[in-house]
Parts: structure tokens; sequence; C-alpha cells
């Protein structure tokens, strides 16, 4: 690299001059008024052409590329100027990587510097940069090495928003074209007057430049960002009539004094580079109709040379959300399928790129597209504005789903989590800022757009990365994402995820299981639920709510992720305490109250409500989850098989020993044939109305419409079953209290169930606080008694509001075992109970636990033996017949 004017007579090299090439001159003001403002000083049009002349003659005759670190500045202005008057093709990039407002996060690798790589790519023959604080020239070789195009003025890089190598290739007539259309739909003229709040090597921020200069207007130069009080100084000082910004301008604006400053000179403030939410949007055209300026919403891209659409001042209001019309001389059309008027945006117009560029081999090449397919999904309003409603290259498809990146964003959002979307290896991941989002947003991506759990990745980050014209750097964000991932693939990881699917495996006997298998997806259900969760909290720490639906992999990422969080020094009281899920504590207190209560220990009804409650929320997260039809159905059966199996053994046993029980007690259909009046044979209300809801469940589920709706409104169906099982409970009541056997038939307490349900389905924090008010009024109004009415508020709103809670270690084990035994514990206390509580209802409580809790090893001894043997049947049949067994 050596100084322009350097000369060598031995340098081979093309010098190719192109006489027929025509100067490209964007300085048209009159000579004495203002065109340039910079820290130093004014500079009149007749100032500016000297020096652009001065400059043109230091970069010689010979047609060269020139590559431009484009500073808000003077003598980066003046080289830009120079080299397009003088016909040389010009490469605007970012001077340095920016460390501003905006820029990437320390939770990201550093981003190269991409004039670095443009240089590598098209080896510019003039490199215009700072060098030891001085402006330099320097020159590659004293000619060119290249073939350059005649009509060839601009390399507009598109590598700050796609990360792709490429630059678009523009003329003159694109560069003049637009900045003229821009210079006319807004009107400008000498005394207008902008200020550079966007970086000039970005087409935005340039077409500012442009427009000005061939309107004869002047531009302020500044590198000030808009969040420092210097900036609009220096913009009342020099009178300034309009900024221009990004989405994240008008974010960053909000923080500022912006809104209650006064800007009397202001006459309009344009926003592009990206949609700009609604309410934002609104707010500042608000503003503007007070302050007396225009907000003008515009729509562009680097392939248009700048901008193609713009919404006119006077529908400003009329039109949020809209691009407007096209520029003058500019055309839209829609290409859309015959059933529908959304489809690609295409725009025609002479601000069209002559096509892209890839290297050096491109720069001799002519017009390659006449027209512009935008990748925007849109459509034409009937007042003839154009909406974006989507992105065709932001559609994902994962799993055979569709999935808008750009909708998810926007859904997301309006629902209060604000998230960044990008997809790859038929995996959405999610960016979010606070670990507390990790949950919901999971939860409310699978159930919201009927995905995977483990095709659903959220990621937690500082900040949203952005390049430097503001927009959200996805490149960064996908870059991050995947140097997680490939962590967690290491060996170690691998091992993790294996040493999950092994003990998994051992606990719900099914050596087939997979790391890409969850606790939902081998069949788990409540009664395995706790010893699983318990064995998962010793590898991998306190899970998270939704780790039922979690693969091995998934739940070894997890807890790589944790461990990689510097851990802060425990205080030495609190290093006895371990945490424990809500749902596992309030099964444990519920079985103690249901049986201390019978016992005569003390008298706290509602366990049993809750204990329901807790069964439609398990169903929710174990069965209803983003799997097959049939593998749903299937899991749901065989929950109903595990109930009622050992339920009908135990209570047919009692029957033919003492002849306790009827028949229909027995089959557990007493809800329907009983008598209406309490006695023994409704001790197993409970157990009915959990197995025939989940009957109900599946048969309804099996209307294919339903099981669309369910899984495309997973919130709201579940909410309108609740609503539905309210109005079968009025209607059987016959009033609001319940009385009696009111208390426990099906059809009466079904919405405990359904309530658990919707529990389950709850994503933002304005669903929780409707269902916690709607679960306040549900409970209220059902029973007579204040008392039992708040135990099962109380333990709703437990498990509506908290995850897990702290717990002595020695206790942990304690209430894991109650709850673990828990629906064993209820199934037999009945027959352990009666003869021990007239001399000791401690003894009579004691006793019915420890029973319950022995039939529930026994059980599940039985249950795992008659699995090996199986197994071992079915492998000794296949040796027999040299047949493969298909695991």
């Amino acid at each position: 690299m050596r100084p322009v004017g350097w000369n060598e007579s031995t340098q081979h090299t093309m010098t190719i001059t192109h006489t027929e090439t025509k100067a490209l001159n964007l300085a048209r003001g009159s000579d004495q008024h203002t065109a340039l403002i910079t820290d130093d000083g004014d500079l009149s049009y007749d100032d500016l052409r000297e020096r652009v002349a001065a400059r043109r003659d230091e970069l010689g005759a010979t047609r060269r590329l020139v590559l431009i670190e484009a500073s808000a500045a003077l003598e980066p202005v003046v080289t830009y100027l120079a080299s397009l008057e003088a016909g040389h093709p010009v490469l605007l990039v970012e001077p340095t990587v920016q460390a501003s407002d905006g820029g990437p996060s320390s939770d990201f690798e550093p981003i190269i510097n991409r004039a670095d790589a443009l240089i590598d790519r098209f080896d510019p023959d003039v490199i215009a940069r700072v060098d030891n604080n001085q402006w330099m020239l320097h020159e590659a070789r004293p000619g060119t090495r290249h073939e350059l195009h005649p009509d060839l003025a601009m390399l507009a890089s598109t590598s700050g928003s796609t990360g792709s190598p490429k630059v678009v290739r523009l003329s003159r007539e694109n560069v003049l074209s637009n900045a003229s259309a821009i210079s006319e739909y807004l009107e400008l003229g000498a005394h207008d007057r902008a200020i550079t709040t966007l970086p000039l090597h970005y087409c935005y921020g340039l077409s500012v430049l442009n427009s000005h200069l061939v309107a004869g207007a002047s531009v302020r130069l500044t590198s000030r960002s808009v969040v420092e009080a210097e900036l609009w100084d220096d913009f009342e000082a020099v009178q300034a009539t309009s900024f221009a910004g990004v989405p994240y301008t008008f974010e960053l604006l909000e923080k500022t004094e912006f809104l209650s400053r006064e800007l009397p000179s202001l006459r309009y403030v344009t926003q592009a580079g990206g949609r700009l939410d609604p309410e934002r949007a609104r707010k500042f055209i608000q503003l503007g109709r007070h302050r007396g300026f225009d907000f003008i919403t515009m729509y562009g891209q680097t392939e248009a040379t700048a901008r193609m659409a713009y919404v006119p001042s006077d529908l400003a209001e009329t039109a949020v959300g809209t691009i407007g019309v096209p520029i003058p001389g500019g055309q839209f059309r829609i290409d859309s399928p015959p059933s529908s008027d959304v489809g690609e945006l295409v725009y025609t117009g002479p601000n069209v790129m002559m096509g892209y560029g890839h290297g050096t081999q491109d720069l001799a090449l002519g017009v390659s597209t006449t027209e512009l397919r935008t990748g925007d999904l849109a459509r034409q309003r009937d007042d003839g504005l154009y909406e974006i409603v989507g992105r065709s290259n932001r559609l994902a498809k994962i799993y055979g789903l569709r999935i808008d990146l750009d909708h998810v964003e926007q859904q997301l959002d309006a629902v209060g989590l604000s998230v960044k979307a990008v997809s790859s290896a038929e995996r959405l991941k999610l960016f979010v800022t606070t670990e507390r989002k990790c949950a919901p947003v999971a939860d409310y991506a699978t159930s919201q757009w009927g995905l995977p759990a483990h095709s659903v990745e959220v990621h937690v980050v500082a900040e949203f990365p952005r390049t430097p014209s503001g927009k959200t750097d996805t490149v960064a964000l996908l870059r991050f994402a995947n140097s997680r991932s490939a962590a967690f693939a290491s060996p170690a990881a691998d091992h993790t995820a294996e040493t999950l699917r092994a003990r998994i495996a051992h606990l719900l006997g099914t050596p087939h299981a997979v790391i890409g298998d969850s606790f939902a997806d081998l069949g788990g259900d409540s009664l395995s639920y706790v010893e699983v969760s318990l064995h998962l909290e010793e590898l991998v720490g306190v899970l998270p709510r939704t780790w039922p639906t979690m693969s091995m992999v998934e739940l070894a990422e997890y807890g790589a992720q944790r461990r990689a969080v510097p851990s802060r020094e425990i205080p030495r009281s609190r290093r006895r305490l371990t945490r424990i899920e809500v749902p596992i504590v309030l099964r444990a207190v519920a079985i103690v109250l249901i049986v201390a209560t019978h016992g005569d220990l003390f008298f706290l009804q509602g366990g049993a409500h809750l204990l329901l409650v807790i069964a439609g929320y398990n169903l929710a997260r174990f069965h209803l989850t983003n799997r097959s039809d049939r593998l749903r159905t299937r899991a749901m059966l065989a929950s109903v098989a595990s109930l009622a199996i050992p339920a009908i053994v135990w209570i047919g046993c009692v029957t033919l020993v003492a002849s306790a029980y009827a028949t229909a007690t027995v089959f557990l259909v007493n809800n329907f044939v009983g008598s209406p009046q309490w006695t023994s044979e409704w001790r197993y209300w409970f157990l009915e109305a959990m197995l025939w809801s989940i009957l109900l469940v599946v048969v309804l589920l099996a209307i294919p419409a339903v099981r669309r709706w369910e899984r495309r409104w997973p919130f709201a169906f579940a909410l309108a079953i609740l609503a539905l099982t309210l109005v079968v409970r009025t209607v059987a009541l016959g009033g609001v209290h319940a009385e009696g056997t009111e208390m426990y038939a099906l059809s009466t307490v079904a919405w405990c169930i359904a309530l658990g349900w919707v529990i389950a389905r709850i994503a933002t924090r304005t669903q929780r606080l409707l269902v916690s008010a709607l679960s306040v009024v549900c409970v209220i109004s059902f029973f007579g008694q204040p008392l039992r009415a708040a135990i099962v508020i109380g333990g709703v709103l437990l498990l509506l509001w908290v995850t897990s809670l702290p717990a002595p270690r020695w206790l942990v084990g304690i209430i894991a075992t109650l709850a673990g035994a828990s629906f064993f514990t209820y199934l037999t206390h009945w027959q352990v109970y009666p003869g021990i509580e007239t001399y000791s209802p401690l003894l009579a409580t004691l006793a019915s636990l420890v029973v319950g809790l022995l039939v529930w090893k026994f059980y599940t001894f039985i249950v795992s033996r008659a699995r090996t043997l199986v197994r071992k049947a079915t492998t000794d049949r296949a040796q027999r017949h040299h047949q493969p067994l298909g695991l």
C-alpha cells in the first residue's frame, strides 16, 4: 500500500481509462449557499466544489476502484463526491468496528472489520482512510487491474445485515434518480438542513446526504449518537430541519429527553430501515402533530439504491403499519397466487441496481436485472397503500411447519416477551435478555406454533446485537447460537445426555429410549414424575418448568448452562437448602391433608380438589404435548390404565375379602349409577373424576377439527374447556354452591381438571393474572366453606406463580416420597385409618401414609419385574426365530 502519487516504471498493471464515462455531480447548490457544516465551520457549495476538484486531481484520470472508510466528516464526503465526479466507482465501508449503542455485546465474539474482508475480495486500487489521525489516500497500484463497466458508480455493501460478502452494483442513474426522487417527495429545498444521525456507509444514511446535496440543501456532519444531549444542542444551534432514524433510533429516543425537548426548526423526521412498532410510530406521529413536524415512514433496500416507497405526511396516522406508495418514478406489483391478495412485492424503477457483485470478475458486468424481487410479502389495501405482512426469506421450515420468523417476534412482543428469532437446521432459535423469560418463551413457542419442544432453543444474551445501521444482527445471533450448540455437541456433553437417558430409561423401564427423547415422549406420567424429577435434579440442578418435554440433549445443555454461570458464594446458612418443584410439594401437602382429615388428626378439607387441579396440570404437561396425535392418545390411555388397573385390583380384592363395595365402585363407575347420598361407595370419587376426565379428553381430541383448534390456540382452547365445564357445573348444581355429593360428582368437579389444564398453557403474565382472578371466582363460588376454599385457592395460586420452593435437603426426600406415593395412599388409606383413629389419630395418619408408601413400592417393583420378563421373553423369542428385535 503506497500513498497516491507513487509510481514505479516496472509496476505491471492494467491501466484503463474510460473517456466515455460521464461524471456524476451531486453537489448542485448555489455557490454561496452552505453545503456542509462541520465542527470546524461551514463550507459553501463553491468551497466544496473547489475541494472536490482538488481531490479529483489527486485521484487521477485513470478510472479506478476507490474504497472509502465513510465516517460523517468532511474528508470522506469530499473524497466520495470527487470519486463520483471523476467516474471512479466507490465502495463505502464502515471506518471501524462500532462499539457504541447497539453494538455487539460481550457475549459475542468480536466482529471482524468488514472493510478488511471487502479489501480482500474486491482488491480496491485506492483506499481512503484515516491513518495516524490524518486523512490519507493509499493506492495499491498506479493504475488498475480491474475492468470496470462504464455505468458502474458504486458498490454498496449489504453485509451489515445479511453477513453475505456480495455487494450491490449501482449505476450513476441509480444514485441520481433515487436522490432526486427523495428530494421531490420530501419537497427539499435550499432552506432544508439535515443532521447525520445514521452512518454514511449505510444506504439510508447516504441517501440523506445525496438527496440534500442534489436539492442544494445543507447537511450537518456529526458522528454523535441520538442519546447524546450535545447532538440536540448542535441541532438547535445550526437550525437543522430534519433527521433520519431506524426503529432502534426511536427506541433510544424514548429513553432520552427528546420527547420533551422543543426543536422549533424541525420540519420532518424520516424513518426506515425496518418495521417500527405501530404504537411507537403513533407516539411520534402525534408528537409531530403537537410540535409541528411531520413523521414520514419510508421503505427501501440497498438493491434499490435506498428508497422505494414512502407514506405521505397527510396519511401518516391512518397509514400506520404500511409502507405507503411508490416513490416518484417507481412502481410496485404483487406476485400472488390467484386465491390470495398476498404475495411477493416486486419493484421496478430507475433506481433498481445493476445486479450483485461477488468478486472482481463482476465489476465489468452490465445490467443483469430490471426489477427487484424484494423478498417481502405484501398486499395492497383498498386505499391504494401497500402493506408488508411478512418476509419470504424469513420463512423457516421446521418439522414440516412453515414458520414466519417476523411473525414469531411480533406475536411474542404482543404478549410482552421481547424476542429475536432465527432458524437453522430445523430449529427455532429464540433470544431473550433475561433468564426468567426462557421458560415462558419456550412454552409459548411450542404451544402456539405446535413445534416439538426439542426444536425450540432459547438463548440468553446481555443485549440484542445490532449492525451499525441499527438493525438486529441476525448473523451474530446465529453464530452465537451455533457456538453454544457446538459446545453442547462435544463428547463430554454427549456423555451427559447419555447419562440422563440411561437414568430415565431405568426409572421408566424404557431401554429403547434415545437422547432425543423427553420424559413425556417416553410415556412419563404423574406416577413416575416425582421420582424422575428428583433424579434429574441431582444431575442438572433445579429443573425448568418445561423439563417434561425437553429431550435428554436439551436437559444436558440446560445443566451445562447452569454450570457455566459463575457461582456466587453461598451463605453457610443456605448451603443446607435446595429447591423442589411446587407441584411435588402440593401433592405431598394435599395427601397429608386428606389422610389427616379422614383420620381426625385435624379437619382441613380441600386437598382432593387441589389434587384434581394438579392432575389437570400434569395432563397438559405430560400428555398434551406436541407429539403426534397417535402418540398423545396412546399416552393418555396408558395413563388411564396405570391408574385404573391398580385401583380396580385393590378395590376388587378388598371387596372379595370384606364385601366392602358394590361392583360399580370396583369398576369406578359409581358416579353414573351410585346413590346421590354420601355412602362408602363415594370414597373413590377422586379417582373416578381423574380417569373419566382423561377419557373425555381422549374422545374430544379424537375429532380432527378439535385437535387442530387445540394445537393452534392452546391457551384459548383450554380456557374454552374450563368455561364449558363451569357451564356444566352450574347446570348440574342448579345454582352456585355445591352441597353433599355435588362436591364430588364428575359433572361438578371436572372444572378442577380443566383449571389445571389452563394453568399449564399460560405463556404470559397477563394470562397468569387473568387465570388467577378466574381461579378465585371458580373456587369461592363452588365451596360454601371459607377454609376449604382458602386451601384450594392458596394451592392454585402457588402453582400459578411459583416454580419451586426452598427446602432443607433432609426434607426433600420426605416430600418427594409422600408425593410419589400419593395415589396409592389415597387408594389404600380407606382400609387403614378406620381401625386406628379412635385410639390415636396421629398413628392412624402415619399408618395410612406408610401403607400407601409400601404398596407404591411393591407395585413399582411388580411392574418393573413384569417389564423385565416381557423384554426377556421377547428377546428369547426373537433369538429362536433369528428375528431382529426392532428396537
